[in-house]
């Protein structure tokens, strides 16, 4: 409930003080940096460590997997369908593949499915979406960060020198260490930032009212990344004849809205922002009625 409350009141702050013109017009930038080189680093290094592994519970570690290629193809059909932009498709690249599966993915676990489950949902996050942000989200937005192309060298450059990447293989490397008491202690605290002020910044964004030409992105994202997502992992499990409680975690974790820190991404890289903020800020209030909805199909 707590992380309810937290996103609600981050959002309105931000929507409202957007009305009065307190911040500076760059000042989501700005905060959605703060978060690339400082918060999002910091939690990887904390949780990365902690990362266990079982192989009875694979269809957790497959599953997001999965959506990141079933997203991305979506994407790029419809990219070429409609036409849309460079900036548009990498916002939607982001968004689309990557869910909300930490932050409100446990609580809704938790919520729907009770608190012995939550384990499930960790697993899925950690092996899964987690990882997919580190690599799958910093080769994109090294891809799209401009508008010229670029060679295969750069990218792998750009995507080497992303600070979550860097950090994510720091903490492969250095996980003992980064898990004595007071290091990791202060890691926790840095990283425990990083919602509140990506949702504080989603609201200084968010618009009633997307820029021309964003309706049909914004709804394909939503209703992807809501209905088609889920409902095609759901299809996946029943091919497999699975079942059990991770399989049900798989499909309802497939079902989350689009990823924060995805869409923070994004916006640092000045990619359609008022888009990112409507996908991920309205994705967040919709995900109740679509998870409410596929929970009874589960």
């Amino acid at each position: 409930m707590e992380n309810f409350i937290l996103i609600f009141i981050c959002l309105a702050a931000g929507m409202g003080l957007q009305r009065i013109s307190l911040f500076a017009d760059n000042a989501p930038q700005t905060l959605n940096l703060y978060v690339i080189w400082v918060a999002l680093p910091a939690l990887i290094l904390r949780q990365v460590p902690t990362l266990s592994f079982s192989t009875d519970l694979f269809i957790l570690l497959l599953m997001p997997w999965l959506m990141v290629v079933l997203g991305a193809v979506l994407v790029f059909v419809a990219s070429r369908l409609f036409c849309w932009s460079r900036e548009v498709t990498a916002v939607l690249l982001l968004t689309v593949p990557l869910g909300n599966t930490s932050f409100l993915g446990i609580p809704m676990i938790e919520a729907f499915w009770g608190a012995e489950m939550v384990s499930y949902g960790i697993i899925y996050d950690q092996f899964g979406s987690f990882l997919a942000l580190s690599t799958y989200g910093s080769f994109v937005l090294a891809l799209y960060s401009e508008q010229e192309r670029q060679g295969a060298g750069e990218i792998l450059k750009k995507v080497l020198m992303f600070p979550p990447f860097i950090a994510l293989i720091v903490a492969l490397v250095f996980a003992k260490h980064l898990q004595q008491p007071a290091l990791a202690g202060s890691l926790s605290l840095i990283a425990s930032s990083l919602v509140p002020v990506v949702i504080f910044a989603i609201g200084l964004q968010l618009k009633i009212k997307l820029a021309p030409g964003q309706t049909i992105p914004f709804c394909f994202g939503l209703t992807t990344k809501l209905l088609i997502a889920p409902f095609a992992a759901l299809f996946i499990c029943q091919l497999l004849g699975l079942d059990g409680p991770a399989a049900r975690i798989a499909v309802f974790e497939a079902g989350m809205p689009p990823m924060v820190t995805a869409g923070a991404m994004a916006m640092s890289a000045g990619l359609a922002p008022r888009l990112t903020a409507a996908l991920v800020g309205w994705g967040i209030l919709l995900s109740f009625a679509s998870l409410s909805l596929l929970s009874v199909f589960i």
